[in-house]
Parts: C-alpha cells; structure tokens; sequence
C-alpha cells in the first residue's frame, strides 16, 4: 500500500510506502491530508505523561518545501508497464484485451523506416497482430490504428505508475486528469 505524497501545493510527487510517511509526519512536514486514514504506527511512551505517541496515516498527504517536479518540464517515463496501462491492454489492431503477456510494444512507424522509441509513435499490440503488421506502417499493412497514441499528463503518469491505487487517491488524481484523456473519456482505453 502506497502513500500519494504531494507538494504543499497539491501537485503530485511520488508514490511513497507507509514508514516513509510515517516519518514526514514525525518531522511535522504533512502540511495537509485528503483521504481516509490507511494506517497507524504506535511509538515510544512520553515520560511525563506515560502516554504513547501515535502517528495516523492518510492515503494523501501535501507536504512542506518547493515542489520536487515542475509538471511542465515532465516528460512521462516509457516502460512496457505504462504503455500497456495507458492502452488499458486494449490491442491498437484488433482491439481485444490481453493479458500483459500477451502483448508487445509496437512501433507505428516501425524503427527501420526512422521511427522513434517515445509515446507518440508506441501503441500496445497483442503478438500476432504485431506479427502480422511486421516492418511496415498501419497503412501500408492495412491494419488502421483503433485509437491513437498521446503522452501521459503528470497526472496520469501517477495513475500509471501503481497498480495498486486506492478510490480516494485515484479520485483525487482523476480530478485533474485532462477532459481528453482516455481515462477521463470512457472512450477506448478508458479507466472504467
């Protein structure tokens, strides 16, 4: 289970395990939390008072300091993972959902012919489509792309970055996800 740490100013940071929120809480850096409380940690008893220290954990915290990342210098990490996330497993050829075993990174306008290695010209292919299309363009293999390929927002790049996001982090992240974005459309790809 993670932690959504955010700047005081609400942008997001990094996913964050519970110890190390615990010890932004100990330093008193949680400036503000969102969410519901996802963990508590007891500490040491107080020796004037004998009572026990006890720190509560929220699934978002904004913490002090400048902002680590400046959203618009952000360019969204490519990994098979993330690829495949962001096309909800969805084959861009023949639409079907697979396992992520199943698929493979596929290049639109393949490497040979001067294609690049970046979000604009990769697509999630299942392996026969893939196969199928080879060494050439979606034109020249006469399979059209069923949706098109766009780079991750800050905020999206945070909901493909874990698997494992709570409602209230993931509707917290929602809120700010671009109106077209695959995940806020319902359209191909989309989040529900």
């Amino acid at each position: 289970m993670k932690v959504l740490k955010l700047s005081a100013q609400g942008l997001p940071q990094s996913w964050i395990s519970l110890e190390q929120a615990a010890l932004h809480y100990a330093a008193d850096d949680v400036r503000w939390e969102s969410g519901g409380e996802i963990a508590f940690f007891r500490g040491g008893h107080n020796a004037v008072t004998g009572r026990q220290s006890v720190i509560h954990i929220n699934s978002i915290i904004g913490t002090r300091g400048a902002p680590g990342i400046n959203p618009h210098r952000l360019h969204p990490g490519l990994t098979n993972g993330k690829l495949f996330a962001r096309d909800r497993c969805i084959c861009a050829y023949c639409g079907r959902t697979f396992p992520e075993s199943e698929l493979t990174r596929e290049h639109i306008v393949p490497i040979s012919a001067g294609g690049g290695h970046h979000w604009m010209n990769l697509v999630t292919a299942c392996r026969s489509c893939n196969h199928r299309k080879g060494a050439r363009t979606p034109e020249q293999a006469r399979m059209p792309l069923l949706y098109a390929p766009y780079v991750p927002s800050l905020w999206e790049d945070f909901i493909l970055r874990n698997r494992r996001i709570l409602a209230d982090q993931m509707a917290f992240l929602m809120l700010h996800v671009p109106r077209n974005s695959r995940w806020a459309s319902g359209g191909a790809g989309s989040a529900h």
